[in-house]
């Protein structure tokens, strides 16, 4: 009998033999994904403290003089009145504490005073920002079911004259400028054609819905105020249609990339080898590894499509963020600026993370790592 053979008197030996395979996991402890998403969390806040920085020193680099901006150029020539107006706006500080002032009224949920509204920041923003996210949520959303759509039958029929009319259109649409686009659409569809509703987000003469979430479709609906929702829909399609064109260029050609490569893999040639049909090859080998470039792509272009709607909003009278922000950068309202940046710094954030949290629930490689 070989030595290896002989049964072992000491009780740990057979435990050490058999840990020789691949370490168990520590019962109790969190999983890898909760460790990764924890540690994103408190990465975030700290990204967030960050942000409250660069957006107060950027907002105090801006060329101008908010004093003259607010109170014009003859209140300039009491220095009684510039001194009363710095006071009450902390402007007669030093900057170190304008900022700590600045980030203790954040994290108490207190943004300012907006100096040409005469009201809370928050306040302003709770009106702007759901706006600004009806339009580039139904815009993204858009651009999600068509650009993965267009790639993913530009990929199947690569070189052949669907992909390259794909292609073609997917450039024209990253390559036109938004603004010009949007100018364009307004004049001939409603100006001159007069098949589109106007500006604003609901008819003239028309009530707003009662507040639920700020979204008038969606508030609309639950009212059932549903002359409102047809209003607020025909008013929201074409600036989203319009936002949504880049992200649609953008996403076809990203998507029909991503497909390609998938395709191209050994798991898929034995899949094809196997015999499986190819609807199930698709969706269940291919689009699912493609999945997690595009959501990332996807994610960017959400927090772009959210911080870019200025000239939209301008262009269509859109309430939302874009043209708060306007309006606040042009008088220098320096409270109402910093707001905006925190705005749209926490939808990165918030954003990033859900992609994160999207990662483990597509990619299984993610959970296990």
């Amino acid at each position: 009998m070989s030595p290896t053979s002989v049964p072992s008197k000491n009780p740990e030996a057979a435990p050490k033999r058999e840990s020789t395979g691949a370490a168990p996991r520590r019962g109790g402890g969190p999983s890898p994904l909760v460790r990764f998403l924890v540690r994103r969390v408190l990465t975030a806040l700290l990204l967030a403290v960050g942000i409250t920085l660069v957006t107060f020193v950027l907002t105090n680099l801006v060329p101008g003089d908010p004093v003259a901006a607010n109170l014009g150029q003859r209140a300039l020539g009491d220095p009684a009145i510039v001194a009363q107006w710095k006071a009450e706006h902390g402007l007669d500080k030093p900057l170190p504490q304008q900022y700590l002032l600045h980030l203790q009224g954040v994290l108490q949920g207190d943004l300012g005073t907006s100096q040409q509204s005469h009201r809370p920041v928050l306040d302003d923003l709770a009106e702007a920002v759901p706006a600004t996210l009806e339009l580039a949520g139904t815009a993204i959303l858009i651009s999600l079911v068509a650009g993965v759509a267009f790639g993913v039958i530009a990929a199947l029929r690569r070189d052949r004259l669907s992909d390259h009319v794909l292609r073609v259109l997917s450039l024209v649409g990253i390559s036109v400028p938004t603004f010009w686009l949007a100018l364009t659409t307004f004049y001939v569809f409603f100006y001159r054609l007069q098949i589109t509703p106007g500006s604003g987000r609901i008819d003239p003469g028309m009530s707003a819905p009662p507040h639920v979430t700020g979204l008038y479709t969606v508030d609309s609906a639950l009212a059932g105020q549903w002359d409102v929702f047809a209003s607020a829909v025909g008013h929201l399609a074409t600036p989203a249609l319009v936002l949504a064109l880049y992200t649609i260029g953008l996403l076809t050609r990203f998507t029909r990339s991503a497909v390609l490569e998938v395709m191209g893999q050994d798991y898929v040639r034995a899949a094809r080898a196997k015999g499986l049909p190819g609807r199930v090859i698709l969706f269940r080998y291919v689009l699912r590894s493609a999945l997690v470039p595009i959501i990332t792509v996807a994610g960017l272009a959400f927090g772009s499509l959210l911080s870019g709607t200025v000239l939209v909003e301008a262009i269509f009278a859109w309430p939302g963020v874009g043209q708060y922000a306007f309006k606040s950068a042009t008088t220098l309202d320096l409270p109402a600026v910093m707001g905006v940046g925190l705005v749209i710094g926490a939808v990165y954030l918030v954003i990033n993370l859900i992609v994160d949290v999207l990662y483990g629930v597509i990619d299984p490689r993610v959970r296990l790592t």
